[in-house]
């Protein structure tokens, strides 16, 4: 949605349930009891699919993928035979939105993680799903699993999460999806400010929070792996490209180097996502065939 000044505002007004390991608000964490529903095309569902795989919570918490494309009323299994999730039964997602909240009218996002016995949306919270991943669901992480939240470090990932949330992870947005040249200049001078301090901080240190990866690398991964072949031209986020930064690019291709990642990215599903479905900034759903360096 969009201010009278024309800037973009993000509706963060989620179903926000919290599955737990005590079960205190009502949801307690069981293998088999959840499905995790994901794009491979939405950033927010990548991260989450990055965070189950290091984790190896694939055993526990099983996973719906929906197709690259979807219009306003919902996310859809157009990948699945019939086009329905086999777990939930249902072609669109907001079925099950609305299974949890009957006459639901806001936004279908992913990801969601959905009660498959009762078919309703536990939470589609992307900012707490991947820290109760992490957290809440110890117990069945894989031997050896990363600490991707490490006590010590907490306070940090949250402090560069916060500016690279508001400037880099929505800034790429704030800059598409912005109605007035005041409002696309403040948001495109922003992110590249951003992302140039990223890059001078990435000069001292492997990773965002030092020399081991956590949470805050998978917070800004997802959106620098898109920015090249989406946002600098759908976006206008052109100003530099991340090839252009020797850092974010040493950077983003450090973490993408390993096959759980490699797993959870396909760049045919991220351009289709974003080139076929946001038919208000292109209206001809023509999809690039570049950069090459992203294919």
């Amino acid at each position: 949605m969009s201010e009278k000044s024309g800037a973009f505002k993000r509706d963060t007004t989620y179903l926000d349930g919290r599955i737990t390991a005590d079960g205190r608000d009502g949801w307690p964490v069981e293998p088999d009891r959840y499905r995790l529903v994901v794009a491979r095309g939405c950033p927010w569902a990548n991260r989450t699919m990055i965070v189950r795989r290091l984790l190896g919570l694939e055993d526990a918490l099983s996973m719906g993928i929906c197709g690259p494309t979807h219009d306003w009323r919902s996310w859809n299994f157009s990948l699945d035979p019939g086009q329905q999730d086999p777990v939930l039964g249902v072609h669109e997602l907001r079925e099950s939105y609305e299974k949890a909240v009957p006459g639901y009218d806001r936004g279908v996002t992913v990801p969601a993680i959905v009660d498959i016995p009762s078919g309703g949306v536990v939470t589609a919270d992307f900012r707490h799903i991947t820290l109760d991943l992490e957290s809440e669901w110890a117990a069945y992480h894989r031997p050896g699993a990363p600490d991707l939240y490490p006590d010590p470090l907490r306070e940090e990932i949250e402090e560069v999460s916060a500016l690279v949330y508001e400037d880099v992870n929505n800034g790429v947005y704030r800059c598409g999806f912005a109605q007035s040249q005041a409002a696309y200049d403040e948001a495109v001078g922003a992110l590249f400010e951003t992302l140039d301090m990223l890059e001078a901080r990435l000069a001292t240190r492997e990773f965002l929070c030092g020399e081991r990866v956590t949470e805050a690398d998978w917070r800004l991964f997802v959106t620098l792996l898109r920015f090249d072949p989406v946002y600098v031209g759908l976006f206008k986020c052109n100003l530099r490209r991340i090839a252009d930064y020797p850092q974010l690019s040493r950077y983003l291709s450090e973490l993408r180097s390993g096959p759980a990642i490699a797993e959870t990215i396909d760049m045919f599903h991220i351009k289709h996502h974003y080139y076929e479905s946001l038919k208000f900034i292109n209206p001809t759903g023509i999809v690039p065939v570049g950069p090459l360096a992203a294919d």
